[in-house]
């Protein structure tokens, strides 16, 4: 035997232990989550947005990656040398007192971190993509520590939740250990098509999920939902890319009219929902973890102040940034970038602490520059 079949043969053999490996890694953790039946994909190929097994974007991104582009973009991922990527200590946050969200009557926000919000009104709690975990990962080793080691409130000491609102199934908006956590005081589940699989493998009931298409809505107890595109991608492993649909959601109450972006990359899509929905008193856009070479799925500062703008907004919350490290920028250019771009656009705009009280009427002025 050659030396280059003997060589050929190791390189197979480290493959199919490698594949060996991955395989029963994804079987054995619940964490990477269901697969969509052939059932499920058989009913959605009748849909506009879906074709071929997979769910598709209104422009033809993300764009596919060759396995050369794809070692290289990891490997430029895990080489490239950022400065305060991190911050230098762990960022203070500001603690809830548990007791003061039981039987609360008005309306007011609070920011858990990265894209996780505790949304009050209507006497209800609303409860948008419940990230609690240390990392945005399916195994601990696998993802970059949380940039504090305490949340405001853990989930535990949360009231209960009525209406669990998820934009997509990334590790870092759908966390399996808390949907696990959460799962028992929990009374509805909104999701985009597909995710519900998730949460049926994760031992949720079918009767509390409600699965929607974009500008599909529901009237729960007077509150409006309505699921609304966005531009970005789903998986959680090497198989099922795209099978679930991602979506921006909107949620209208006699106190409050709201946009979350979830995840998303500029397009019309915000122009669009801005003339049928807004204005907004409050927009949840996303504004970190951006990169040229993914600027199609996730959106720059300047972007994230025009979709604010382009949704008739009266304020904008930054958010998807602060929490973890997932792209090659400083942790704190999202902040400081925004602000400059809003000024110069006259919009209104607040990054609160983490941990703090949101209301409709507060203001940047309210704040303290923290990231500093």
């Amino acid at each position: 035997m050659t030396r280059f079949k003997k060589m050929l043969i190791g390189i197979g053999a480290v493959l199919g232990l490698l594949g060996g490996i991955y395989f029963l890694t994804v079987h054995l953790y619940p964490s990477f989550g269901a697969d969509l039946t052939k059932e499920k994909k058989e009913i959605y190929e009748t849909l506009e947005n879906f074709d071929q097994g997979t769910f598709r974007n209104r422009q033809d991104v993300p764009k596919k990656l060759s396995f050369n582009e794809t070692v290289k973009l990891t490997y430029k991922y895990f080489t490239t040398h950022v400065e305060k990527d991190t911050p230098s200590k762990d960022l203070e946050i500001l603690k809830v007192d548990p007791e003061s969200l039981d039987h609360f009557l008005g309306t007011r926000l609070v920011w858990v971190g990265h894209s996780t919000f505790l949304i009050q009104t209507e006497e209800k709690n609303i409860l948008i993509d419940p990230m609690f975990g240390a990392v945005p990962a399916p195994l601990n080793f696998l993802g970059n520590k949380r940039f504090y080691d305490e949340l405001p409130i853990e989930i535990e000491q949360l009231p209960k939740i009525d209406y669990v609102i998820l934009s997509h199934d990334h590790y870092d908006h759908l966390d399996y250990e808390s949907i696990q956590r959460l799962k028992s005081k929990v009374n509805q589940f909104l999701v985009p098509l597909g995710v519900g699989s998730h949460l049926k493998k994760w031992g949720i009931d079918s009767k509390k999920i409600i699965e929607m298409n974009w500008w599909e809505e529901h009237t729960l107890e007077e509150i409006r939902f309505v699921c609304t595109p966005a531009q970005h991608f789903s998986g959680r492993k090497l198989s099922n890319g795209q099978e679930t649909l991602w979506a921006s959601w909107v949620i209208l109450a006699d106190s409050l009219s709201l946009y979350f972006s979830g995840d998303s990359g500029y397009d019309i899509h915000f122009q669009q929902i801005g003339q049928k929905f807004g204005p907004f008193d409050i927009s949840l856009l996303e504004c970190g973890q951006y990169n040229k070479m993914w600027s199609d799925i996730h959106m720059f500062p300047n972007e994230t102040v025009q979709a604010g703008i382009d949704l008739k907004s009266k304020k904008i919350i930054p958010i998807h940034w602060g929490a973890f490290k997932l792209a090659l920028h400083p942790w704190n250019e999202p902040a400081i970038n925004v602000i400059k771009e809003a000024q110069l656009k006259n919009l209104k705009i607040e990054i609160p602490k983490i941990g703090a009280f949101i209301y409709k009427d507060s203001t940047q002025k309210d704040s303290i520059p923290w990231w500093e």
